[in-house]
């Protein structure tokens, strides 16, 4: 639509603050983003993803201060062999695929690195460390993000439909949707236990960017760039312990959960007006093959193995 830019600025602003309102839930937000994106466009389209990069790491700790550290650690074991499976079978398949494919090794990585860890954080991790081109970044990161809308909305009526256990959805979200936003949008809206799993066994797969980070430093014989360390993991963990052995500042901890939450949404309204014309015109044909070839692989093998396991 053509508006006057400050009118586009006006009904963008708007719509953002009002996601803050608790009425708004997380998937509604996301699809309020993307249907602005589509008719108005990204008015801030240049500060997108920086501003929906420190919205999340903040929201994630803001969440911390609602769980339980002994709890979220017997969670965290039982995912760690999942992680470690996961990870290493994303990795091979994609890269074999990627080859036969024909698609750019780097694009083939980045793509593969998203699905196997954490989506954005990942690819915006390794990216330098491999020299990856602009090129290359906007069209892994338009694949993963286009995916990661998509499972945010699908996910929890498919967990509700085979009737998942708030433990299976919370490993399930957590292992096959790429990035911490989308799997904790999905699962708070599936239930208090879910988010709690999510939400600690994905902090504990974006630890994994570390030694990829190293590898692909290896691979590549790359040593001008440095790693990035996901530090707010760190402080989610901090945060955990607070909630967890200083029962005095519940009062403050549930302020802190409830302006994280909606930080969270607003996250995820910023995800979705994120995927303007551009960013999706910016994904070619096979780069989305190999995604949402992962993306399925991903998920359908991981739900078959959650639900002989996990209860």
């Amino acid at each position: 639509m053509k508006f006057p830019p400050f009118i586009h600025k006006t009904i963008f602003l708007i719509i953002a603050a009002a996601c803050l309102i608790p009425v708004i839930e997380p998937p509604f937000a996301l699809f309020l983003g993307i249907v602005i994106a589509q008719l108005i466009g990204h008015p801030y389209e240049k500060y997108n993803p920086k501003a929906t990069g420190l919205l999340l790491k903040i929201s994630v700790v803001g969440l911390g201060f609602g769980m339980n550290a002994v709890e979220a650690a017997q969670a965290g074991k039982q995912g760690i062999l999942f992680t470690v499976v996961s990870i290493s079978f994303t990795f091979l398949v994609g890269l074999t695929v990627g080859r036969l494919m024909t698609i750019n090794k780097k694009t083939t990585i980045l793509i593969s690195t998203g699905t196997a860890i954490c989506g954005g954080s990942a690819i915006a991790a390794v990216a330098p460390v491999i020299e990856a081109k602009q090129s290359d970044i906007s069209v892994s990161l338009a694949t993963v993000f286009i995916l990661n809308s998509i499972a945010l909305l699908i996910f929890p009526p498919i967990g509700n439909w085979l009737q998942l256990s708030q433990s299976q959805f919370g490993m399930w979200a957590a292992i096959a949707i790429h990035d911490t936003s989308s799997v904790v949008g999905a699962a708070h809206k599936f239930g208090a236990q879910a988010l709690q799993i999510a939400t600690t066994v994905k902090l504990e797969r974006a630890l994994w960017i570390i030694p990829v980070s190293f590898i692909m430093a290896l691979a590549f014989r790359s040593n001008k760039n440095k790693i990035k360390i996901p530090w707010f993991v760190l402080f989610f963990v901090m945060a955990m312990f607070v909630n967890t052995f200083l029962p005095q500042l519940h009062q403050i901890d549930r302020i802190l959960v409830f302006a994280a939450k909606r930080g969270l949404t607003l996250t995820l309204f910023l995800i979705g007006a994120g995927l303007t014309r551009n960013a999706m015109k910016s994904v070619s044909f096979r780069p989305m093959v190999l995604g949402v070839l992962l993306w399925i692989l991903i998920s359908v093998s991981s739900l078959a193995v959650i639900l002989h396991i996990v209860r």
